[in-house]
């Protein structure tokens, strides 16, 4: 069954409300509401991950933006941030693209540089 599949609206905005919900299952729900939820749900979660990871990350600065405006990060930065190689946030990164069916890795070259 595709990611897309194993979630509905409904059932990902229970876990959310839910208090007693392991972690695990609570970001499966909240990565399920950013790719496939409603456009406002879509836009509060994309900026409470913005927040997030500038508060968390603040050495880690988008290098670009795709298309449809998401941040860019750069492997290598992501790596050094969380303390793992960059061969390992790629493998999983590509993992992650296998499970959603989305695009997470992208060549400079196609990204919207920022001046």
């Amino acid at each position: 069954m595709s990611f897309e599949k194993e979630w509905d609206l409904e059932m990902a905005m229970a876990v959310l409300e839910n208090k007693t919900v392991d972690s695990k299952t609570w970001a499966e729900a909240v990565e399920w509401l950013l790719l496939y939820g409603p456009p406002h749900i879509q836009e509060l979660l994309g900026q409470a991950s913005n927040t997030a990871t500038g508060e968390c990350f603040p050495e880690l600065q988008p290098t670009g933006y795709a298309d449809d405006g998401q941040p860019i990060y750069d492997l290598q930065a992501i790596a050094d941030s969380l303390g793992i190689s960059k061969e390992e946030v790629a493998k999983k990164l590509a993992e992650k693209e296998i499970k959603q069916g989305v695009r997470h890795l992208f060549d400079k070259k196609e990204t919207n540089k920022i001046h």
